[in-house]
């Protein structure tokens, strides 16, 4: 018998979100119902709204989320009712090529539900990332659950499903920050909080963070940063310069671009150290394009990445990651900015696009 629920759809693109009712069917092979207990509002479902993913309308929307298996289906071995998990749009096939070869963080056959939720009227929905947690029950692989300790508060642990995974993972896994280390950050908002945050985790000795929003420096100050630079109104040069008068005049280690434009890349390539790295984890528009001396990327050497979901193993880092937060060595309830009820989706948008929060967490 399929689960009716309220959830937040996105029918139209660049239209307002509603409340709608949600058909969420009984599991299936391989597939998990959980019950929703947190989930963040994370500009990826503001993507989704605008269009700017995919045009598979109606979308439901909230992906960063947490919460208690409630059923389980057929085959399911690793799962059982009352669970306590971080869901993840990660869930590995053990079978592609890049699993086979010891990668599964780069998996390219990841797993989602077979079946569909729907609306009242049979409409299908296209869930974010394969998720669709803004709703109080959802529909997932198992796969895409990672047990963590109940100990966490949802709000707090629900935040490693995607963003905050991103910018601790884009500093640890994917520039392999480590101690004595220094590292720039550019953009301080969520994803770039969290790669400060995981450079200190890692023990760089100095992290800077760039931003132009007064307001985020501040934030990345309470995550580690040792150093910030307000770039409002500076020249890309300018920024270049800040970086290597604070790193001795070399340059970083590691720079991670956490806006994902090409002004800011190209900041973060000559911002570095040689045979520094870059680490790319804002993600561009396709419109986006870069035009440099390729006699630059010959002579300065090092490394060039980019980070999809911070080359996380969610079943590895997400364990992880809680105990460190629940020791007290990694501050991710300072990423909870507010707690919102489920119709305060959009009015969340407005606030994150405006800058005045980290993350808002929808709580049920």
């Amino acid at each position: 018998m399929p689960y009716e629920v309220q959830g937040v759809v996105s029918r139209v693109k660049g239209e307002p979100v509603s409340l709608e009712t949600v058909l969420v069917p009984d599991p299936g092979p391989g597939e998990a119902v959980v019950s929703v207990q947190a989930c963040g509002v994370c500009h990826t479902d503001l993507h989704y709204r605008e269009g700017g993913i995919n045009d598979e309308f109606p979308f439901l929307l909230g992906h960063e989320a947490a919460g208690v298996v409630e059923q389980v289906g057929a085959g399911v071995t690793d799962l059982e009712p009352g669970d306590f998990v971080i869901l993840n749009w990660r869930a590995v096939c053990g079978t592609c090529r890049a699993c086979k070869r010891g990668r599964p963080w780069y998996c390219f056959s990841t797993h989602n539900a077979h079946q569909p939720m729907t609306l009242a009227d049979g409409t299908k929905l296209s869930a974010a990332l394969g998720i669709g947690a803004f709703l109080e029950k959802t529909l997932v692989h198992s796969g895409q659950c990672t047990k963590v300790s109940r100990e966490a508060e949802p709000a707090v642990a629900g935040l490693l499903g995607c963003g905050v995974m991103a910018g601790i993972g884009a500093a640890i896994n994917t520039g392999a920050v480590g101690r004595g280390d220094s590292v720039a950050v550019i953009g301080c908002g969520g994803v770039g909080a969290a790669a400060v945050a995981g450079s200190r985790l890692a023990g760089a000795d100095r992290i800077i963070a760039v931003d132009t929003d007064e307001r985020k420096l501040t934030w990345a100050k309470d995550f580690g940063a040792t150093h910030t630079f307000n770039a409002a109104g500076k020249s890309e040069d300018e920024v270049v310069e800040a970086i290597q008068e604070l790193t001795g005049s070399f340059g970083a280690d590691v720079v991670i671009d956490a806006v994902g434009r090409p002004e800011t890349w190209r900041e973060a390539f000559y911002a570095r150290d040689l045979a520094g790295t870059v680490v790319l984890v804002g993600v561009p528009t396709p419109d986006m394009r870069l035009e440099m001396p390729l006699i630059d990327f010959f002579s300065r050497g090092g490394s060039l990445k980019s980070s999809w979901y911070g080359d996380c193993l969610p079943s590895r880092d997400f364990p992880l990651l809680v105990d460190l937060y629940l020791q007290g060595r990694l501050p991710l309830d300072k990423f909870v900015t507010e707690r919102i009820p489920l119709d305060g989706v959009e009015q969340a948008f407005a606030r994150m696009h405006s800058g005045d929060v980290l993350r808002s967490v929808v709580t049920f």
